[in-house]
């Protein structure tokens, strides 16, 4: 018998532990806070002057260089001739394009 007993109570046990993060995700009654209430007319000045003077702000961040981690390992004249004349693709020749070659 005190077996029995005490493996419904493991059961048991188990199965609150088991149920408790279940239950907690459940919805319960919205009781956290009061609704939100209309703003007055000083609050919703407020908060535009507040926008204006974070765009305004934005504006004085200087500009970024844009940084180059290998520009040591390259040098100097290597990160210039990158910057300064892109490479282009060769343009095929007519013959290479047809694929007759001269014989």
């Amino acid at each position: 018998m005190k077996v029995v007993g005490r493996t419904f109570s493991v059961f048991a046990v188990m199965a609150l532990l088991l149920a408790g993060p279940a239950l907690a995700q459940q919805k319960g009654p919205a009781r956290y806070g009061e609704p939100d209430k209309d703003k007055t007319p000083t609050e919703k000045a407020a908060e535009r002057e507040a926008e204006r003077a974070y765009q305004r702000s934005l504006g004085n961040i200087p500009e970024q260089k844009s940084s180059d981690p290998w520009g040591i390992a390259r040098g100097d004249s290597a990160a210039k001739a990158d910057k300064a004349a892109p490479s282009k693709p060769k343009a095929k020749s007519a013959d290479t394009k047809s694929g007759n070659s001269a014989k």
